[in-house]
Order: structure tokens, then sequence, then C-alpha cells
């Protein structure tokens, strides 16, 4: 089948949109670029369909490359048929295609491959054969024995033929395509304790078993984590006899002397080679499975985590709690600009609660702060105790908030962190990044590897590198959607823009050093490296305020600016009110879109989108996510009691639920089965990273430390 045909088919979509979109990548356009700025020749697919082409486009491609390597090894044997041939060419998947070619496939030594050397293949044949004419087959067997060899008898020889048979039934390609399909359906996974800390560790999986079509894929990750640790032995099995009786029904023919000789090779055939291959595979598509999943929630949570609105205007005192050696303080301006540093000593086992207030006092009138941030580490209670206080005692307004500073430490001991800030200590570097993250962060967040931003579940059991590339096309989809100031951003943010390299970042930072701002995007055509086609992706998605240009602080891209500016010419308004907040309702100034735009020779979709930027321009999609909480006062997980009606901020998103930070020291779990009063199939349906929800307090284990909520208001 054709390629476009068969992804059109399996993603919902024309095969001419997979065509134009297969054109697109191969002439060097990224997926943001042709999101954005080729709707009309893609038919308008959006991002996420986009990359699900691309990842289908490559496997689909992988697959060729496989079937034509494996027709190549099966002809050189001289055992290709036409017949062959065929099935292989019809595969869909990698793992049919391997079906095809396991029975040719060169292996160690088996006890098959001993018994063909010693030339009892024609024995094996024969007994295949099944023919229904008397015989005694330790009879026909004997006359292949050889004394001195190890198939010195009958019964030998017998036995090396039947390890024939067993091998040729249990690589048959339809009977483990049948197989296959009958474990999936009806095999189960269970799981035994292995030692004594599975009862502490793996209480529920102690004495487990569930079907491999229902379980979820957390469950699987946590028997993997078991059976690594070596606190769980973990098996995957399907009804034996019913599986024999399919392969029976399969390879024994008619009424024969043979068949009792046949039906014990099957049976071993099945037990011995097929059986564990099948446990390998299943065990190997769950995991691959659950990963996914998994993979496809740290994705939605890291997206959710992105999208954060900024904090614009907030002067900051951040802190970076701890016990030892204290909490380190950076203090900073609106644009995140270092103002002052030091260390407090709030918690234990200095306790300088008085001191610690007299600092807070003393920055925030020198600096006129309006919100302190809070790193949710390491002594975060004890420190938020001391900035409750500290605020219901200040004579103006503050409020504070929390923040998530999972890969703090990973930014802040990092080669680009001391690049940044060479005459600061890690930790204060670390204070500075928790601020940061309030204001703006998408910023601060790029800094950090995004799978070392902590929100999901079973991080280090998945394959980091699909993790590392799923969630770096995450932030490459957030990053591109948003836009970026070219005089600001930091080569961390700039390497995510679409065409930008980490180097051409690097350069594009460096230009701007030496040559000062960049005034148009004209200029980004000097930098060292920065080709046609890195300008074409690029230049769409990166801002200049004030500069010469003032379409350059839109989102329109430089080759549609003609259009932009016959735009504004017919509705009499001049390019200079885009500095002043866009030109409101410009679409009825304008008319009949599609007429306009037939008239003006653009396609509509581009002129919807240029109208919409004139409208509004660089407008920050952020700014529709709901505000951080911002509290006075404390609460202690004494305060809490069942009924209890809360505010909170999701903290994080996994398959059983979201945790819910309600300014206790502890985040509290909202079950699945209590996000909605209609049914879930997902947390993600209902709540991101992010959210501000109303949750209501269902029990507290003070001794365990654990808060069940709910966001379904008690009756």
């Amino acid at each position: 089948m054709d390629i476009s045909v068969l992804l059109g088919t399996e993603l919902g979509i024309r095969p001419t949109q997979v065509s134009a979109v297969m054109q697109l990548l191969e002439d060097g356009c990224t997926i943001p670029f042709i999101a954005r700025y080729r709707k009309e020749v893609t038919g308008g697919l959006d991002d996420v369909t986009l990359r699900k082409l691309e990842e289908r486009l490559g496997y689909v491609q992988r697959l060729q490359a496989r079937k034509e390597e494996v027709l190549a090894a099966i002809e050189e044997q001289g055992a290709l048929t036409a017949d062959l041939r065929k099935k292989v060419e019809g595969a869909e998947t990698l793992q049919r295609v391997e079906d095809f070619y396991k029975p040719f496939k060169k292996t160690r030594a088996t006890r098959a491959s001993k018994a063909r050397d010693a030339g009892l293949g024609p024995l094996a044949a024969q007994m295949m054969a099944q023919s229904a004419a008397p015989c005694d087959p330790m009879a026909v067997a004997a006359r292949f024995a050889r004394s001195g060899s190890a198939y010195p008898d009958a019964a030998a020889a017998l036995q090396g033929a039947c390890d024939i048979v067993a091998e040729e039934v249990a690589n048959d390609p339809d009977a483990v395509e049948e197989l296959r399909g009958f474990w999936q359906r009806t095999g189960a996974i269970s799981s035994k304790a292995a030692d004594e800390g599975a009862e502490r560790d793996f209480a529920s999986y102690v004495d487990f078993s569930e079907g491999l079509r229902r379980i979820p894929g957390h469950r699987v990750l946590a028997l993997n984590r078991g059976e690594a640790e070596g606190k769980l032995k973990v098996a995957v099995k399907a009804e034996g006899d019913e599986a024999v009786a399919r392969m029976e029904r399969r390879f024994l023919r008619g009424r024969s002397p043979w068949n009792a000789v046949v039906a014990d090779a099957i049976r071993d055939g099945y037990k011995r080679l097929a059986a564990p291959a099948l446990e390998r595979e299943m065990r190997a598509e769950l995991t691959a499975r659950a990963q996914a999943d998994a993979v496809a929630v740290f994705a939605k949570n890291t997206e959710a985590l992105l999208r954060q609105r900024p904090v614009r205007g907030a002067r900051i005192i951040a802190l970076d709690p701890g016990y030892r050696t204290g909490c380190k303080v950076a203090v900073m301006d609106e644009f995140g600009q270092l103002l002052d540093h030091g260390t407090v000593y709030p918690t234990p086992p200095r306790c300088q609660v008085a001191e610690t207030k007299a600092a807070l006092r003393k920055w925030a009138m020198r600096h006129d702060v309006n919100v302190i941030v809070i790193g949710n580490g390491t002594g975060s209670r004890e420190t938020e105790e001391v900035v409750a206080e500290f605020i219901s005692e200040y004579p103006t307004p503050i409020e504070y908030t929390i923040v998530n500073e999972a890969g703090a430490s990973v930014y802040s001991a990092s080669e680009l962190a001391s690049r940044e800030h060479p005459d600061l200590d890690v930790t204060t570097r670390g204070a500075l990044s928790l601020g940061r993250r309030l204001q703006d962060p998408l910023a601060e967040l790029v800094k950090i590897p995004p799978q070392s931003i902590g929100v999901g579940q079973y991080q280090h059991d998945l394959d980091q590198k699909e993790l590392a590339a799923t969630l770096g096309g995450v932030v490459e989809r957030v990053v591109n959607e948003v836009g970026a100031d070219l005089n600001t951003a930091s080569a961390s943010l700039l390497g995510y823009v679409a065409g930008i390299t980490p180097t051409v970042a690097g350069n594009i930072v460096a230009y701007r050093e030496e040559a000062g701002p960049f005034t148009s995007r004209a200029q980004l055509k000097k930098v060292p490296k920065l080709g046609p086609k890195a300008f074409q992706n690029c230049a769409g998605f990166l801002r200049i305020r004030e500069g010469r240009e003032p379409l350059d602080a839109t989102g329109v891209h430089p080759e549609s600016y003609p259009v932009a500016r016959e735009v504004l010419r017919r509705a009499g308004v001049p390019a200079a009110a885009l500095a002043k907040g866009g030109v409101p309702d410009l679409h009825k100034q304008l008319g009949s879109l599609p007429a306009l735009a037939a008239e003006l020779g653009v396609g509509l979709p581009t002129l919807t989108d240029i109208v919409a930027e004139l409208e509004k321009p660089g407008r920050d999609p952020r700014d529709d996510a709901p505000a951080p909480v911002f509290s006075r006062a404390v609460l202690a997980m004494e305060d809490l009691a069942p009924g209890m009606e809360l505010a909170g901020t999701v903290r994080n998103v996994v398959d059983f639920g979201a945790f819910v930070d309600i300014g206790v020291k502890q985040d509290g779990l909202v079950h699945i089965s209590k996000l909605s009063n209609n049914f879930v199939k997902h947390p993600t349906e209902v709540v991101a990273v992010g959210d501000t929800v109303k949750v209501w307090v269902e029990s507290v284990d003070r001794d365990r430390g654990r808060i069940s909520l709910s966001m379904v208001k008690p009756r």
C-alpha cells in the first residue's frame, strides 16, 4: 500500500495531506513551522497530528527497510519462495516480519540444529507428513540411528526428529500469530513475594494476578520495579492445554501412526520454546505499552507546567529551604535581576526565627518586595511557618507561594548556571531559579533537561531516550506557541525555537552581545550558521520589541509582511498602532475575509492568523492559564478535618489520580474515582499540572503523612 494512503487511513486524514507533509519534511521544514505557517498546504493539520504522522512515517520507513533486509537474507539462503515474499511484503508490523524471518535466522546451536546436522531432517519431514500408511515409527527411526553418534539407537533418533518438529511448529509464523492473539486475549500476569521486603514495599503485589488486556500501565511498571529489586517473582501465563490444542488442530492431520509422536513434539515445542518466547514477548509488549502511557502522562504534565501563567511585576524574595545549611535567599526585581542574596536559619537545628524575620524585613523594605517564594523541598514546612508569621507582622501587603523545586538542583549545578552566575554559589543559584520560575516558568524551566522536572511516575524506569525525545518535543511546541524575545531570550530558550540548533542559539546570543540588540528579524541572516532554511523555520517565532519593523513584534512571518501591510492599509491603520496594543476588532473593518483572501492571493487560514496577530500582537497564550495560589497564612495537617473545603494547586498527575498542594507540608491525593461525578478514563481528562482546584478533605492519616482529597462535593 502507498505510504500516504496507509498513514492517511491510520490518522483519519487525506492521503494528499500526508504527501504534502512528507514533502515539507523532506524540504527541511520543522513541525512547528508547518503547523503554524503551512496550513493551506497541509489542510490545517495541528502540531499533535503532525508529530504522530512524523513518528508513524519513521516507523513505516524502518519497517520497509527491515523487509528488504529480511528478504535479502532469506534469498541468500536460497529459501525465498514467491509465497514467502508476498507474506513478508504484506507484513504490517516489524514483529510480523520477524515472525517470518525467525525460521531462517542463524542462531546458536539448538537441539533441533544438532539433529539436522546429524541427518535427521528427512525423518522429521516424514513425521510431519503423517502418512496414513501403516508403519512402526520406532522401526523407521532405527534406520536413521548411527552408532558412535549422539543418536546411536532408534529412541535417540526419534527424539532428535521430535526436536526438529518441536522447533518448526514453535517457529511457524501462522502458529505464532495465532498463539500471540490467544495469549493477548486470555493471558494473565502474576506476582509473588521473592523476599521479606515485598510485604513492606510491594504489599499489593505479593499475591497478585490480572489479565493482560486489563492491567493498567502503572501496575506493570510497579511489577517491573519489584522484580528488578529482587522483591517479586513475576510471570505471564496462558491456558497451556488450550494453547496446545490449538497447535494440534493446526498441525495434526487425519489418522496416522505418526499422530501420537507428532502430538508429543507439538506439546514439547509449545512448553519448551513457544511459551517462554511468548512470555518474553508479552512482558516486553506490556512494558512498552506502560512506558508509552507513562511518557504520555509526563508529556501532558510537562506541557501544563510550561504553560503556567507568568507572574509579571513580582519583586521577589526567593527562599530555598534547608536544615543544616539554612535557607539560601535571592532577592530579585520584576525582571529577574538579582538585587541581593544571603542565608537565613529559620529551621532546626538553629531555629533563628527572630533573626530570619528581621532579615526578611530588611530585604522587603529595601527592595519593595511584594511576593515571597518558597521551594517545596526539605525544610519547606518550617520555613513557611516563619514566613507566614513575618507577613502577619509586616506593615504592607505581601503574599507568599510555594514553588515546585524539582530539577532546581540540576540547573544550579550545571555548566549553564556557572556561566550565567559565576560569582554565586550553587545554592544561591537555586534560590534565584525558584524566584524566576514564578516570574516566567517557561523561560526558567527550559534550562533544565525536561525529564528532570519530575512530573509523572516511574521516571527512572522508563526508556530515557524516548522520554527525553518526547518531552523535548513538548518543550519545542510550547516555546514556539509562546514565541521568544530575540533580545532577552537565553540560549536555552532559543535552542527550542523551530530551526535553531543549540550551536546557532549560542551564536545568536554571541551576536547580540557583540553587535548590540537586534533591531530587525532580517539581522538573523547575519548570524553564523543560520542559513535560509533555518531563517524560514525560526523567524516567525522570534519577537523584537520596539524594533525598526513593527511587524517584527508579532507572530506574522516575514514572508507574509506584504499581505499584513496591505491589510493595515485597507483598514486605514498605521503599522505604528501595533506598538500600542494592536488593532482591536480589525476583522470587522475588513469585511469578508474569504473575499479578501482571494483578492490578495493568500490562503484564508494564513489571512485569519495575520488578522488575529494584528489585533493582539505578541499575545501570550499563557495568560489564559490559572493564576498561582498565593497565601498569607499557613495551614497545618492538624488543622485538617474531613469535609473541609480548600483551594489547591495540582502538582502532579499520575495514572491513579492527582496530587494537590493545599498548603500543608504533604500534597493530598485525589484518587481517580474522586475527580468527578462522571466516569474518568484517565486523570488528565479532568486536571492538569498547575490547575487551581476546589477540593474537600476525605481523610487524614497523620502517622503516615497521607491526605485523601476529593473533587466531588460531599452530599
